[in-house]
């Protein structure tokens, strides 16, 4: 599944909400937007998950106009003020509130095994807003894949949590290389050093050993504060 945003943008020049942003995303390659201001990662994340229609442009989905199926397969990810958890929920918390939305019985050792299979065991109790940012990312993008239909993903501005790109940046590249189409919206310093490290792995054949459920299945639809 390929995700083009073909000089997508809201707004006219100069001073344009959006201003004209183009990206490939494909299995195995990440597509990266660089955008700046505080409004435009989330408008292009919007776009790019066919939440909003831009004013110039097109998204298609492997070459077609597919607005609706952009949404049934492309999750948004930590989109401020759309879908990102409040700052002070625990992991654990997270978790137990996909699954009860999943509508599954959110029992501790249910919310105990997913951080498990995570990894994440010892981060349970922790506020996710005191987690690293690759932590943070690999939680809501695993959880993201686990609903019906989602084989993409839309990342919004990890950066803006802090750390060290090439961190959180490797939990992106390795997801993308288990087949999922993944679009990672990002501030400009951030896609130069993503783009570089991505250029030296650009090669790599997918992980098609990969188990695409890392996770115990679940029923979740939308994301957490504010779901779409």
């Amino acid at each position: 599944m390929t995700l083009e945003l073909a000089a997508v943008g809201i707004g006219t020049e100069p001073g344009a909400a959006l201003p004209a942003v183009s990206a490939v995303a494909a299995p195995g390659h990440p597509g990266i937007v660089a955008v700046e201001t505080e409004q435009a990662p989330v408008l292009a994340s919007l776009v790019a998950g066919g939440r909003m229609k831009p004013d110039t442009g097109r998204v298609l989905l492997d070459g077609h106009d597919d607005p609706a199926g952009i949404r049934r397969a492309f999750a948004l990810v930590d989109t401020p003020g759309v879908a990102e958890p409040f700052p002070v929920m625990s992991l654990k918390r997270i978790v137990h509130e996909e699954l009860a939305f999943a509508g599954r019985r959110p029992s501790r050792s249910d919310v105990a095994t997913v951080l498990d299979e995570l990894g994440m065991t010892s981060w349970a109790d922790t506020h996710v807003q005191r987690v690293p940012t690759d932590v943070r990312v690999r939680l809501l993008a695993e959880l993201a894949l686990l609903r019906p239909d989602v084989t993409g993903l839309v990342i919004t501005a990890p950066e803006r949590h802090g750390g060290t790109v090439a961190d959180w940046f490797a939990v992106v590249r390795e997801i993308a290389r288990r087949g999922t189409t993944v679009v990672l919206v990002t501030s400009k310093a951030a896609a130069e050093t993503a783009s570089a490290l991505l250029d030296t792995v650009a090669d790599e054949p997918l992980d098609t050993t990969a188990d695409p459920d890392t996770i115990t299945t679940t029923d979740a639809t939308a994301p957490l504060e504010t779901r779409s």
